[in-house]
């Protein structure tokens, strides 16, 4: 079959291009001990652009791309945020990106593999119609049921449902992670039972929270901790100004504050940090993709003994002394992806949420003109909207045509 899409190559001049080719329909499994399955057709509808699609246009300028390719090709259908609509079944539905011959693909072994649509070896959303494993379609709740059109300002929700996925596998984990951590230390101190000593210490890990970085990722993270830590002290830091959208949004939908450390240097970052919470902080999140990152938590000390230290940019080296290290107990968290559980939880949530006001759209006709411009110069240039997203099928959209 085939269908118009914008795919990657390894090109270095034109890594990221539109045109007609040939889908592919290799059988697929969603978890190790499944039958692998051919999938059934689907048509994205509403798409989002991520930060992952515009690292593998620069990976296909730099003609590193091979390893990404589906088996047998030389391309790669980008995109993996956003609704697709199932003919077959008559319904809308979120693409469950990862899946493979693992137990667990977010937390695959030696000797599993794995694969996600859209980013590495499978065909993503960036395309009129497209095949993906039908247990992999994940159901929108009960009351889209039996609609053939979806609202827009629902769809520019759901666009986030894999960051938001993200974000609750990283609350998660890091609740399990604190749990563990510090749990002994206060049955010392409360004289207390162990059981009572764990739910004392999941509230105590994110008593005092730095997030690094006011991306999605970051605004995400926040939320979750804010939904299950009424209590929780919650500090992002970013370069954006303080007026803008973005960070005024974070601050009033997640009851957080907001430093600006544009024009700071690190030691004066530390320094308002610590001021700020009166102390060190108990949980340091990196969502920013830049080294400063751990040497603020690290050199600068402001992540406090016993803590945790996320680091959820991809790039960034991590670094730190050793022996003030090991004496403060701090354990250093790096792990990406979400389940299938995740992911519809994180349905649930964005349906009820009003984060598509963070969503503006980029007209298509625009967009496959001149993909790479686009991407350059719209969606990631200075100045450009927390998230942009592209109506891929008006025909299924209601509203904002």
């Amino acid at each position: 079959m085939k269908a118009f899409a914008t795919y990657f190559v390894n090109d270095e001049k034109k890594p990221l291009v539109y045109g007609e080719i040939n889908l592919i329909n290799p059988p697929r499994r969603r978890l190790r001990g499944e039958k692998e399955i051919e999938g059934i057709e689907a048509i994205p509808v509403f798409c989002g652009f991520c930060g992952t699609d515009f690292t593998l246009m620069k990976m296909g300028k730099s003609l590193e791309l091979d390893a990404k390719f589906p088996e047998g090709q030389k391309r790669l259908i980008n995109g993996h945020e956003g609704v697709v609509w199932v003919p077959e079944e008559k319904r809308f539905a979120i693409v469950l990106i990862r899946g493979g011959d693992s137990f667990d693909p977010t937390r695959f072994t030696e000797d599993e593999t794995y694969f996600e649509y859209g980013c590495d070896k499978a065909d993503g959303l960036f395309c009129d119609k497209n095949y993906f494993n039908p247990d992999m379609l994940l159901n929108l709740p009960k009351e889209y049921d039996g609609m053939d059109k979806l609202p827009l300002s629902v769809a520019k929700r759901l666009v986030f449902s894999d960051p938001y996925a993200c974000a609750i596998f990283q609350h998660e984990r890091m609740t399990d992670i604190g749990v563990a951590q510090n749990f002994r230390v206060i049955t010392a101190r409360e004289k207390c039972s162990e059981e009572e000593a764990k739910k004392i210490a999941e509230g105590e890990t994110f008593k005092n929270t730095v997030i690094y970085g006011l991306g999605t990722t970051g605004l995400f993270i926040g939320d979750q901790i804010r939904r299950n830590h009424p209590d929780a002290k919650i500090l992002f830091v970013g370069r954006s100004d303080e007026k803008s959208e973005k960070v005024s949004f974070a601050k009033k939908n997640v009851c957080a504050d907001y430093l600006c450390c544009d024009n700071l240097s690190e030691r004066e970052i530390a320094k308002k940090i610590k001021a700020y919470f009166g102390t060190a902080c108990s949980v340091f999140v990196g969502t920013s993709g830049n080294s400063v990152e751990s040497r603020i938590a690290f050199d600068y000390e402001v992540l406090g003994c016993n803590g945790i230290y996320n680091s959820f940019s991809l790039g960034p080296e991590i670094t730190f002394d050793s022996m003030p290290f090991g004496f403060k107990n701090h354990v250093i968290l790096s792990s990406i992806n979400f389940t299938q559980k995740h992911m519809e939880q994180a349905i649930k949530i964005l349906c009820e949420s009003n984060f598509d006001e963070l969503v503006k759209l980029i007209d298509k006709n625009e967009f496959i003109s001149d993909p790479m411009d686009a991407y350059y110069n719209k969606i990631y240039c200075s100045g450009a909207p927390l998230k942009t997203a592209v109506i891929w099928n008006k025909d299924f959209i209601d509203g904002g045509l």
